[in-house]
C-alpha cells in the first residue's frame, strides 16, 4: 500500500458483516468509508474501535437505494479523498414472506436497496476505477440467491439478480483492470441468526455438512482476498462461504 491509503468503501458496514469486512479491509492499510443510512451511533463506534486499532476511516452516510444521492456522494468522494479502489456492495434487508401474501411496497424495498442499491453503487463507484484503468467490485449476495429458499422469493431474486449483474459487468470491465466477484455467505452468527430459536439452529446445521455457522471474519476474509493485487485474475466469480450447505 502507497503512503496514499487506497479508498475502500463498505455500504452497509455500521454491524454484522459490514463491520467485520470494515476492521479487515483497514488492517490492510485501506482508508476505509464506512455507509450507513440510520444507525450512525453503531457507525461512530466502529469508527473508534478501527481507529484505536490503527486504521484509517471516516464515516460516509447515504441511502444506497437513491441514485441521486449514490452520485453525490459518490463525487465527495473521489474531491475529498481519492477515487474509491474497492467498493464492497454489502448492504441489504430481508422482508420474508410466502408470495401470496407478499406486499408491494415490501418487493420495491427489498429489489431497491439489495439490488437497485448494488447496480447504483457499482454504477458510480466503476465510472472512477475507470479513469484510474483498475479497481475491485465485490458483491456480497446470498446462498439464497443460488438456492432459493421457501419465504424469501424478493430476497432470493434480488440477491440472484445481483449474481447475473455482475457476470455481465465483469465482461464490459474486464479490459479496463476492474474485477467484479460476488461473495454468496450462508448462515453466519450475526445479529440475525442470534435471534432464531434453538430448535430453529439444530435445523440450520443439520444442512450444513461442517457443521457450524460461519463468523462475519470468514466473509472478510475472502473480501480482503478479492480486494488485494493476490485476487489479479480472479472475476466474475461466485464464491459461497456457506460451510457446504450449496455446492
Amino acid at each position: 500500500m502507497s503512503e496514499t491509503a487506497k479508498i475502500a468503501l463498505v455500504t452497509g458496514a455500521s454491524r454484522g458483516l459490514g463491520a467485520a469486512i470494515a476492521h479487515r479491509l483497514a488492517k490492510d492499510g485501506f482508508l476505509v468509508l464506512i455507509n450507513f443510512v440510520s444507525n450512525e451511533d453503531q457507525a461512530r463506534e466502529l469508527q473508534n474501535a478501527i481507529q484505536q486499532a490503527g486504521g484509517k476511516v471516516e464515516l460516509c452516510g447515504f441511502d444506497v437505494s437513491k441514485s441521486d444521492q449514490v452520485d453525490e456522494k459518490f463525487d465527495w468522494i473521489a474531491k475529498t479523498f481519492g477515487p474509491v479502489a474497492v467498493l464492497v456492495n454489502n448492504a441489504g434487508i430481508t422482508i420474508d414472506s410466502l408470495l401470496m401474501r407478499m406486499k408491494d411496497a415490501d418487493l420495491d424495498k427489498t429489489l431497491d436497496v439489495d439490488l437497485k442499491g448494488a447496480i447504483f453503487c457499482t454504477r458510480a463507484a466503476t465510472k472512477q476505477m475507470m479513469r484510474a484503468r483498475q479497481g475491485s467490485v465485490i458483491q456480497i449476495s446470498s446462498v439464497v440467491g443460488e438456492s432459493g429458499n421457501a419465504g424469501q422469493s424478493a430476497y432470493a431474486a434480488a440477491k440472484a439478480g445481483l449474481i447475473g449483474f455482475s457476470k455481465s459487468v465483469a465482461k464490459e470491465l474486464a479490459s479496463r483492470q476492474i474485477r467484479v466477484n460476488v461473495v454468496t455467505p450462508g448462515f453466519i452468527e450475526t445479529d440475525m441468526t442470534g435471534a432464531l430459536t434453538e430448535v430453529q439452529k439444530e435445523a440450520i446445521l443439520r444442512s450444513i455438512p461442517l457443521g457450524f455457522l460461519g463468523a462475519p471474519e470468514d466473509v472478510a476474509e475472502l473480501v480482503a482476498f478479492l480486494a488485494s493485487p493476490v485476487s489479479r485474475y480472479i472475476t466474475g466469480q461466485v464464491i459461497g462461504v456457506n460451510g457446504g450447505m450449496y455446492m
